[in-house]
């Protein structure tokens, strides 16, 4: 199970956010909530500094697709 989490979670970290609709943004956006809800469980019993890491990995890309999502304050 955990493998199968990292695994899912190491090819949503290389996937390329370029030219992406808005949809597949807000997608990507739930599926990388998602992997961390779930790779955080796991971590609540293991306490493995490793994913720690991959969480922390997961959201800085996932505020970077939110960040773009919002786009920039009118003045």
């Amino acid at each position: 199970m955990t493998k199968d989490l990292l695994a899912k979670a190491d090819e949503f970290e290389n996937r390329t956010l370029s030219h992406m609709s808005t949809s597949d943004r807000v997608a990507a956006s739930r599926e990388a909530k998602a992997l961390i809800l779930s790779i955080n469980e796991i971590y609540k019993e293991t306490k493995d500094s490793n994913l720690m890491d991959v969480m922390k990995r997961l959201t800085e890309k996932k505020k970077k697709i939110e960040k773009r999502l919002k786009g920039n304050p009118l003045a």
